[in-house]
Formats: structure tokens, C-alpha cells, sequence
């Protein structure tokens, strides 16, 4: 996570920003792994495909309020359900899959710039504090208004959605879906932060006082960095929707938001790809606690069967403390020093 400041000063810099054959034959490459792993993988493993993409969805959106712009958010999971929510009801009056993740997303983008309009007077714990309440608003107004309306703590069941007439009714179809709209959102996450508004982030994100000075808006320019948060986390929740075609408040807690923060400082903050590559390892680690969890209660029956949600926090807090003891800047930072080292090779600096 460079400062706003720093330019490129040499011609081999300003080539990196450019994507070499060599790069683009690379990503080519892992996309065409992606999209054809539903022909030779399991279906757990589809499943666990499009989990991770919806998961990185929402974690991208924030890293940009939280890596680029400073804006600490623990509501994303709220923002996430808000979408989840939008989505549900547009599907359930006939719109298709794709109308509904816009709807979800400006739905959650709207509830999500109502807390971003406060971070222009408050920072820091205050403004965790304002986004943790974002998070109690949702689940009071989910298990208050009228059962009729968005029902109650049962939560809404929905059909199967299709877009341009294509059936999201199995998990092939879901995890294809799923995969080309974290790609679509991933190329916009990339645009925003290239452009005069991620410059404009990561001013804010330096030095607020000081941005202001230069002419930035800082109000809204935090504001902005919240509605484009919430906006990926409405889309994210949309897609939750179209997978499991059932939605309740209990599976956007406050917990989910910690451990996107948790997948966000693990890729390292201020880095899209970052926000990829720690929402990988996380939901690999998970799965992993996960899938050895029933073994170890066969081994020990007396640990009961609360171990592996009990195995799942312990795993979190470790991780996020390992990382903050020894790669504080994330795992993208480790990449940038390999990179460096590699091109200096056999020189020390």
C-alpha cells in the first residue's frame, strides 16, 4: 500500500504497468482453469468455487473503502444482506438474475451511503462503531417489519433465477455466473482505482487534512468510497441469493464481517488482487477445518459437536495474528519484495 504521492520514476515502472504477453498468457490461462473446473472437479468443490467468488465480490468492494480510502467498515456483512434482501424481492416479482443484482446493489449502495455520510466527522473507532451499528439496524429491521414483507427470522424462499433466458437452476450454471461477475467486477474495481476517484481515495486515505487543502471533497469523496463498498456487497448478497434461493438474517452477522476484514489483511490492504488471493486462502482454510472437523470428533466424541465453528475462531484469530506479527502488510507485499528480489538477483539492493 503506497502512498498517494508515489510516482513511477524509471522506464521499467512505467513498463510494469503495462501487462506483458508472458502476463496476459498467465491470465488467460487461469481463467480457462476457472471455467472449465466444473467439468473435471467434484461438486463440492464447484460449490466452494462460486462461495469463494461471491465471498471475493464483497471483499473487493471492501478493500476499496477500507484499503484505498481508510474507511474502516465492519458492516459490509450488513450492506451484504441489504443486497441479499433486494434480490430476493425483485426475483420474487419476475425480474431475472441480472436485474436483480443491480437492484440489490443500488439497494445496499443507498443504506450503505447513509454510514459513509457520517465518516465525515468522525474516524477511527467512532466510525466502526457507526458501521457495527449498520450492522444491528439490518437485523432489527429484518426481524421487526412484517413478517409479509421480508419474512421475519424464517427469511424468503425464492425460484430458481435465469438471465438472458439460461436456467441458474444447478451448480455448473450458478458457479459460471458467479465466476463471470466477479470477473465484470474485479475489471471495474481496477478502473475505479486507476481513476481520478481512487487517486482521490488514497489521498484521504494519507492524510484527509491535507486533501482538503489540495481541493478534494473529502465528505464525499468517503462517502463515495461507502456507496461503492456497499454497492459490491449488494451484488454479493445477490448473488448469495441466486445460489441457495433462500435468504435469512442469520447468515449476515457481524461475525462475516470480521472475517472479511480477516481476508482483506491477509491478502494485504490496498491491493485488489490482495483481496483475491486472502479471500482464497481463508475460504481454503475454512474448508479445510471444515472437512477435517467430523473426523476429529469421531477420534474424540467428548469435544463435541460445537468444535469445528470453536476450530473455525481459534483458525481466524491465529491467522490474522500471525499475519499482523510477521506480514502486517499482507501477503501481496511478500509478492512485491519476491518480485523485487528477483529482478536485482544477485545484487542485495
Amino acid at each position: 500500500m503506497d502512498p498517494s504521492g508515489i510516482f513511477f520514476t524509471s522506464h521499467a515502472g512505467d513498463r510494469s504497468l503495462v501487462r506483458t504477453r508472458a502476463q496476459w498468457a498467465c491470465l488467460v490461462l487461469l481463467l480457462l482453469v476457472l471455467a472449465t473446473l466444473p467439468w473435471w472437479a467434484s461438486e463440492r468443490w464447484v460449490s466452494i468455487g462460486y462461495a469463494t467468488f461471491i465471498t471475493a465480490v464483497a471483499v473487493i468492494g471492501l478493500q476499496i473503502c477500507t484499503g484505498y480510502a481508510g474507511q474502516i467498515n465492519l458492516g459490509q456483512s450488513a450492506f451484504m444482506g441489504v443486497g441479499a434482501y433486494g434480490a430476493a424481492l425483485s426475483m420474487a416479482a419476475g425480474w431475472d438474475a441480472l436485474a436483480a443484482l443491480l437492484i440489490g446493489g443500488a439497494g445496499a449502495a443507498i443504506f450503505g451511503v447513509m454510514f459513509g455520510l457520517t465518516a465525515a466527522r468522525i474516524k477511527g473507532f467512532y466510525l466502526a462503531l457507526t458501521t457495527i451499528a449498520a450492522q444491528a439496524l439490518f437485523h432489527f429491521l429484518v426481524l421487526n417489519l412484517p413478517s409479509s414483507w421480508l419474512g421475519g427470522a424464517g427469511g424468503l424462499h425464492v425460484e430458481s433465477a435465469s438471465v438472458f433466458g439460461i436456467s441458474l437452476n444447478h451448480d455448473r450454471a450458478i458457479y459460471w455466473f458467479s465466476l463471470l461477475v466477479l470477473v465484470v467486477m474485479t475489471v471495474g474495481a481496477f478502473g475505479i482505482v486507476r481513476s481520478r476517484h481512487g487517486r482521490s481515495f488514497e489521498a484521504v486515505r494519507d492524510d484527509d487534512v491535507a486533501a482538503g487543502m489540495m481541493g478534494i471533497p473529502v465528505a464525499a469523496t468517503k462517502a463515495r468510497a461507502f456507496l461503492v463498498s456497499a454497492f459490491y456487497a449488494g451484488v454479493a448478497g445477490g448473488l448469495w441469493v441466486v445460489a441457495l434461493r433462500h435468504v435469512s438474517v442469520e447468515q449476515f452477522t457481524l461475525f462475516n464481517a470480521i472475517w472479511m476484514i480477516a481476508m482483506m489483511i491477509v491478502g494485504g490492504l490496498g491491493s485488489i488482487v490482495g483481496a483475491l488471493i486472502g479471500t482464497v486462502m481463508i475460504q481454503l482454510a475454512r474448508e479445510g477445518v471444515t472437512s477435517l472437523g467430523p473426523s476429529f470428533i469421531q477420534w474424540v466424541p467428548a469435544v463435541g459437536q460445537d468444535f469445528v465453528f470453536a476450530a473455525m475462531n481459534v483458525l481466524l484469530g491465529t491467522v490474522i495474528i500471525l499475519f499482523l506479527l510477521f506480514e502486517p502488510k499482507g501477503v501481496m507485499h511478500r509478492v512485491q519484495i519476491t518480485k523485487k528480489t528477483y529482478r536485482l538477483w544477485p545484487f542485495p539492493y
